[in-house]
């Protein structure tokens, strides 16, 4: 059965193998049957970016760049830019009122944010409440799927909340129940065990160069308890392994196998790992550099998606208006 299928991301740099994996690749493939709507998120970018702002502007055209590299076709699916649609806002209002503060204050994604990016003032308004603006972008479409990765179930199920109080409260059954959609790998470390993340310098990204790929698979941290080379190693404590499993499951049980029996080393590993991340990544290098001749193209993509998303927001915001206001 078809479904109106909504997903965002935040243009705050490079795009990783943690968003293809947790992402993109379900976006690819849910675009063939569904209705889908992915929005770059600079509102959101905003609340974490306000004190360097100026480069959000390039950073959205590099997303769009990366998407289309992906496999996300504008033919099949509704690209834009989320503040481009001023009905985003206009709803998060509306849900901001019925939204108490206790939901957001015990959200963990932003406990964890506000510990693990310390040189960030990120104690503002807009960032703690900004879970009620992830539910309203999801919310104006009436989206009933949502693509995500595991780390942003407690946003989906603040979501859903939400719209039942709204729902309640205006006694209508007005947003659906929105479910998630999770990948085989929903969830991809960093190369130093670590949430994968643009902050922490961390991730391989989709545009990296053959070179940066094998200089940050040397720097993988591997199984601790092997120390020496001729140690046996334990492939399910290695995240090196985790990305074989992810990227090239046809290697797994040679892998495990070396490795358990120590008859190759950590280094060797990596460099194999490496090379076959090059490979993997280098469709969507290739298409990408092609993408990068043309961003007027890509601007006139993003606006034409803008002008589709906000005939379906303004219908939205028409309705909320009358259950809210009567009028």
């Amino acid at each position: 059965m078809s479904k109106i299928v909504f997903s965002a991301m935040r243009p705050t740099g490079k795009l990783h193998l943690g968003h293809w994996l947790g992402a993109l690749h379900n976006w690819v493939n849910l675009q063939k049957d569904h209705q889908c709507i992915f929005a770059i998120a600079d509102w959101h970018a905003l609340m974490s970016e306000y004190e360097n702002s100026r480069p959000l502007s390039e950073y959205i055209v590099d997303m769009a760049i990366d998407w289309m590299a992906c496999g996300i076709d504008p033919d099949k699916s509704i690209l834009y830019v989320q503040s481009d649609v001023p009905e985003h806002l206009e709803l998060q209002m509306v849900l901001s009122c019925l939204t108490p503060l206790s939901w957001l204050e015990r959200n963990p994604t932003y406990k964890e944010q506000l510990k693990e990016i310390p040189s960030r003032n990120l104690q503002t308004h807009a960032f703690l409440g900004y879970p009620v603006l992830q539910a309203a972008d999801i919310l104006l479409y009436k989206a009933n799927a949502v693509p995500i990765g595991q780390d942003q179930l407690p946003h989906l199920e603040l979501c859903r909340e939400i719209a039942r109080r709204f729902n309640f409260l205006y006694k209508k059954e007005f947003f659906p129940d929105c479910q998630p959609i999770l990948t085989q790998t929903p969830r991809l470390l960093g190369i130093d065990n670590r949430k994968m993340s643009k902050s922490y310098g961390n991730a391989i990204n989709l545009s990296d160069s053959a070179s940066d790929i094998t200089q940050k698979a040397a720097k993988m941290i591997t199984d601790p308890q092997r120390i020496h080379r001729s140690d046996p190693g334990r492939p399910e404590h290695c995240n090196v392994y985790s990305y074989y499993q992810a990227l090239a499951p046809d290697l797994t049980k040679e892998v495990y196998a070396w490795c358990t029996g120590a008859t190759k080393g950590c280094t060797e590993c990596k460099k194999i790992l490496a090379d076959r991340m090059i490979d993997y990544l280098a469709p969507m290098r290739d298409k990408r550099a092609q993408l990068e001749k043309d961003k007027d193209r890509i601007r006139d993509i993003l606006r034409e998606g803008a002008k589709k998303a906000k005939s379906i927001a303004q219908k939205t915001m028409a309705q909320v208006r009358q259950a809210v206001f009567g009028s």
